[in-house]
């Protein structure tokens, strides 16, 4: 039995896009690209003049566009698969971004941190 469903749509996910402030790319790439090692790809022309930047790495990619008013949301948040969750921990507490550690998702490790924006990332590992 699947217990993720199927539909007949072929549904996939390309990207999860989260606000960032205008002007807040350098800040961005500090944390995504130095921080958590992801790689900057090129916006398409059409769109890099609305600020904001790409980001990818293995099977994740991440879109961050400039909101004017941007508000983190205190709730939603992407759940990032990590290979190595403790590294990716380490790594962001030793760049002073706190992580905060939940047990309370059977089946999964998992902490959650806060990019510099605010947005609430969550970061998990299945337990086998």
């Amino acid at each position: 039995m699947n217990d993720r469903g199927t539909s007949p749509y072929g549904y996939g996910l390309h990207h999860v896009q989260l606000a960032i402030r205008p002007h807040g790319e350098d800040l961005a790439r500090a944390f995504y690209v130095e921080v958590l090692g992801m790689t900057e790809v090129p916006k398409p022309p059409v769109l890099a003049g609305r600020g904001g930047l790409w980001l990818r790495t293995d099977a994740l990619e991440l879109h961050l566009g400039a909101d004017p008013s941007h508000l983190p949301a205190q709730k939603a948040h992407p759940g990032i698969l990590v290979a190595d969750l403790d590294a990716v921990a380490e790594r962001l507490e030793a760049a002073g971004h706190p992580v905060a550690w939940d047990a309370d998702f059977p089946g999964y490790r998992r902490c959650y941190a806060r990019d510099p924006f605010g947005n609430r990332l969550e970061f998990l590992s299945p337990v086998f």
